[in-house]
């Protein structure tokens, strides 16, 4: 008799709301558990959806219109910085990165240094080896503290040596150089985004941010 593997059993809704808090369950897409790479790629595809995958579990990207518009501010910033200094590239918010196996995130705004492309050449691998040495992340109303101290934790254990997560809402951001969510710095309309250790001499001012929302 041929022994069948009983397949696993998705986190139940506690065990999830414990690890990712109060998110949208609709964001958790457990029909697919335990999902692959393979199945962010096809609802990608097939359903124009963009999902991250943390152990087994598809995580939805969610971005609104205000978001989107910020986070291809700051990427058109970052790369008239980095373009012409031939620093690496930088990926807007539908730039799938794995950054381990089975660990596929997608920050809304990403630079990856040069030294991670072999050649100087960017692959047609969907989901590339690849982790951001600057991750960007614009906060949406489903997105929770929980998931985002994961998300910190992620890319930083990657190699990530700067985080910016902006808050839309309050016109502010949190500065991160270490993967502890209380050991940011935040920054208001006042200050600037400054590129670090990273991408020295670059500075975005929030001022200068938030004023891509007015016409």
């Amino acid at each position: 008799m041929i022994a069948v593997a009983t397949p696993p059993k998705p986190p139940t809704l506690a065990e999830l709301a414990k690890r990712f808090g109060p998110m949208p369950a609709s964001r958790l897409r457990l029909d697919r558990y335990p999902a692959t790479e393979a199945d962010v790629e096809e609802l990608e595809a097939r359903e124009d959806r963009l999902y991250e995958l943390v152990d087994g579990i598809l995580v939805e990207k969610v971005m609104a219109y205000l978001e989107s518009v910020l986070a291809v501010a700051v990427a058109h910033h970052l790369r008239d910085y980095v373009k012409p200094r031939k620093l690496g590239i930088v990926s807007g918010a539908d730039g799938m990165m794995r950054l381990f196996p089975g660990l596929v995130r997608i920050p809304d705004a990403a630079f990856a240094s040069r030294s991670q492309f072999p050649g100087g050449r960017v692959g047609t691998e969907a989901i590339p080896d690849l982790h951001p040495d600057l991750a960007v992340e614009v906060l949406s109303a489903s997105n929770t503290d929980e998931e985002m101290a994961e998300k910190l934790n992620d890319y930083f254990e990657s190699g990530c040596k700067l985080v910016w997560i902006i808050d839309p809402p309050t016109k502010t951001a949190t500065v991160f150089t270490k993967p502890k969510y209380n050991s940011g710095q935040a920054i208001t309309v006042e200050d600037s985004l400054d590129g670090g250790e990273v991408l020295p001499g670059f500075k975005l001012p929030l001022a200068e941010l938030f004023a891509e929302l007015d016409l």
